[in-house]
């Protein structure tokens, strides 16, 4: 098996299951209980919320642990959107975000408030002028992803982040694909809230976590009990978040290692597959680009027939977001970057990792250039 399908998931670190084991079976307390039994779930939680904040430069007050990104992302849009409802009702996005965001979005058109879906360019990127252009008086959050999870483009979040600052518009960036690959840092952003995921960094699935920068006016997206400073509630799932606290410790002391073995890889597989088979498109930024997402598409044969078969090899790989797997429709993020339905539906996602291996990609160019070669003579 090659598996090469990790912007989808990863294999939890066995350091992080080792930390995550004991909060099953010894200290399994529930952290809001008041005796002592229960004093070391509440120390574990404490202790992830600080290795969170560090690895993205933020105060551990500043960290609240959800279920995954797709809380965190509906919570940011739907939750500010809420608070700020008597400044303004106008929210600015883009045509590729991650459908936590578009449908988060889309929820929100029928409340009543209004949504611009900004257009991209044919890498994937979003021009900050355009976003400075959409600013309106009643504008009131400004959502962008900080690199896409179909083409791996990373997007200019900075520069948007200062507009969003000078317009004292509140900024979200859904960095559930960045975090742990590439530096994240909440100041230097400027974000007022940020998106993460423990599985996409070898943590376990089902937590994650949303920055919310102090002062940031928000409404629980969940209500109950008195979890998370009152702000989400619900018996906290103590050896998910031990797991994700250990998993960006880690992913952050490795990540400028990690970041060259891995862009290596990747270049060495878009180099060696570009100059084996003709008609091959990159999809993406050729440059501003995450290290493990590779995006291509391959002319004259459907993405579902080079997943089977490659499947069938061995070697997995996906369409594009796991969250679309098995729909009929071409990938969103591709037809707004202006390719055909036809073009859109050739295209397929390899995502490496830290398991992933330099002799891994001869075998994988060498099966996938046969299974091209084959299915497009047939």
């Amino acid at each position: 098996m090659i598996y090469l399908d990790n912007a989808a998931t990863t294999k939890v670190r066995p350091e992080v299951l080792k930390e995550m084991l004991p909060y099953y079976e010894e200290y399994y307390g529930n952290p809001s209980s008041i005796y002592y039994f229960s004093a070391s779930s509440r120390d574990a939680i404490d202790k992830a919320r600080q290795r969170t904040a560090r690895a993205i430069k933020a105060r551990p007050s500043e960290i609240f642990f959800t279920s995954g990104g797709s809380e965190a992302d509906n919570w940011a849009i739907k939750g500010t959107a809420l608070a700020l409802r008597e400044n303004g009702n106008h929210i600015i996005t883009t045509s590729i975000e991650h459908h936590a965001v578009l449908n988060a979005a889309h929820f929100l058109e029928e409340m009543g408030y209004r949504v611009t879906y900004l257009p991209v360019d044919k890498y994937g990127m979003i021009n900050p002028d355009d976003v400075k252009n959409a600013i309106t008086k009643d504008t009131i959050l400004i959502s962008v992803m900080y690199a896409n999870n179909e083409v791996g483009t990373i997007e200019p979040i900075k520069e948007i982040g200062r507009i969003a600052r000078e317009n004292g518009i509140y900024f979200h960036t859904d960095a559930v694909q960045a975090v742990g690959h590439i530096p994240t840092d909440v100041e230097e952003l400027m974000v007022d809230l940020l998106s993460m995921s423990a599985h996409k960094f070898y943590g376990p699935k089902g937590v994650g976590a949303l920055y919310i920068r102090e002062g940031t006016k928000i409404f629980p997206l969940i209500h109950g009990g008195s979890q998370e400073r009152n702000r989400r509630a619900g018996t906290e799932n103590v050896p998910g978040i031990v797991g994700m606290g250990k998993a960006i410790e880690l992913a952050a002391e490795e990540i400028e290692g990690e970041y060259k073995r891995v862009s290596n890889m990747r270049d060495t597989l878009i180099d060696r597959i570009i100059s084996s088979l003709p008609d091959i498109r990159l999809n993406g930024h050729p440059e501003s680009r995450l290290p493990n997402i590779i995006n291509i598409g391959v002319n004259g044969v459907s993405s579902d027939t080079l997943l089977l078969n490659l499947d069938m090899a061995g070697i997995y790989v996906s369409g594009g977001s796991a969250c679309t797997a098995g729909s009929l429709d071409p990938s969103h993020v591709l037809l707004a970057m202006g390719q055909t339905k036809e073009e859109a539906k050739t295209s397929i996602r390899f995502s490496l990792g830290r398991y992933n291996r330099i002799d891994e990609i001869d075998e994988v160019v060498e099966k996938f250039t046969e299974l091209v070669t084959r299915l497009r003579k047939n």
